[in-house]
C-alpha cells in the first residue's frame, strides 16, 4: 500500500512537472511552429509572415495541423516516457 501511494505521489510530481515542460512542432521549413505543453495542451501558434498567402489557405491551414500534430506526439512521447519511469513497466490499467 506504501509502494502505491508513493507511485501516486510520484506521479502527482511528474504530471506537475510535464505542466511546465514545452515542445516544439515545426512545419515548411518554420513557416509555422506550435508549443505544446507535455500535459497536451498548446501554448502557442506562430506563423512566419511568408507562409502568408491569402490564395493558398489550404496550404497555410496543412502546415499548422502538421506542426500542431508534431507538437502533440513530441508532449504525449515525453509523458508517456517519464510517467513510464515511475511505473517502471507495469502495467496500470486505464492509465493512458
Amino acid at each position: 500500500m506504501r509502494q502505491a501511494t508513493r507511485m501516486q505521489q510520484q506521479m502527482e510530481r511528474v504530471q506537475q512537472e510535464l505542466a511546465s515542460k514545452t515542445v516544439e512542432g515545426v512545419a515548411g521549413g518554420g513557416a509555422v511552429k506550435v508549443t505544446a505543453k507535455c500535459d497536451q495542451t498548446l501554448l502557442s501558434i506562430k506563423i512566419s509572415p511568408d507562409a502568408v498567402n491569402p490564395s493558398d489557405v489550404a496550404f497555410l491551414e496543412d502546415l499548422i495541423v502538421t506542426a500542431t500534430n508534431q507538437a502533440l506526439n513530441l508532449a504525449k512521447e515525453t509523458a508517456n516516457k517519464e510517467m513510464g519511469a515511475i511505473t517502471q513497466g507495469m502495467s496500470v490499467p486505464g492509465l493512458f
